[in-house]
């Protein structure tokens, strides 16, 4: 069954779509010890302003080598479980052989509220996706379709994306640097800390720009 999630408010959401970006959110992780939560490199969105923050509604797929009786099954059930404000969040392991998403589904879920999608194995239809302007970020990919090739397994519970643990409800920050994990626990502190440096580094911005060294800011302001 699909682990309970306890929303983040839409107030904290708008907070950080409106004023943070994902590196800033990086680095407070980073000082708060917490340093395996931004997913590979290599996970991107398909149009450079894609952009969302959202709950995490996670899915775990794998690979299979025949079409299943009910093919889409647990990833339809996913889809239709979505809330307002939730972004799907699905695992792969990393498989490349089918796009287990498309224009439909991102269709479907923009219908349901839904901020975004991260994927760590492959999509399809993305020139219809970009024309829609909805947040899709993969690994890459591949026309083929999922079924037969890569089938969700689970959903609602703790995975792996791309090398970061998610959680279901835990905040997922995507944007043209990446996506990062905010864990549901740490997301008001890490919010707050991370818009007190984005204020600092405006300031810092201000010096340099002005014409006071690199070494002269940092010594000063801490921020680089």
């Amino acid at each position: 069954m699909p682990a309970k999630k306890t929303p983040v408010s839409n107030a904290l959401l708008e907070r950080i779509s409106k004023h943070l970006y994902v590196p800033v959110v990086c680095d407070i992780l980073d000082g708060l010890g917490v340093r395996d939560h931004t997913l590979r490199h290599d996970i991107r969105p398909l149009f450079p302003e894609a952009r969302f923050v959202g709950r995490a509604a996670t899915a775990l797929a794998m690979d299979v080598y025949e079409e299943p009786e009910k093919p889409y099954d647990r990833l339809m059930s996913a889809i239709d479980a979505l809330t307002p404000g939730d972004c799907l969040v699905c695992t792969t392991n990393g498989s490349m052989r089918g796009g287990l998403w498309g224009e439909l589904l991102s269709t479907a879920v923009r219908a349901r509220g839904a901020t975004g999608v991260v994927i760590d194995g492959a999509t399809r239809d993305t020139l219809a996706i970009v024309k829609m302007k909805f947040p899709v970020f993969a690994r890459g990919i591949m026309s083929a379709d999922s079924k037969g090739r890569v089938e969700v397994v689970d959903i609602g519970c703790p995975i792996h994306c791309g090398g970061a643990p998610v959680r279901p409800g835990d905040l997922v920050f995507g944007d043209h640097d990446g996506v990062v994990v905010i864990p549901q626990a740490l997301t008001a502190e890490v919010v707050r800390r991370a818009e007190e440096k984005v204020f600092g580094e405006n300031t810092v911005r201000k010096a340099l720009a002005g014409g006071m060294s690199v070494r002269a800011a940092f010594k000063k302001y801490g921020i680089l």
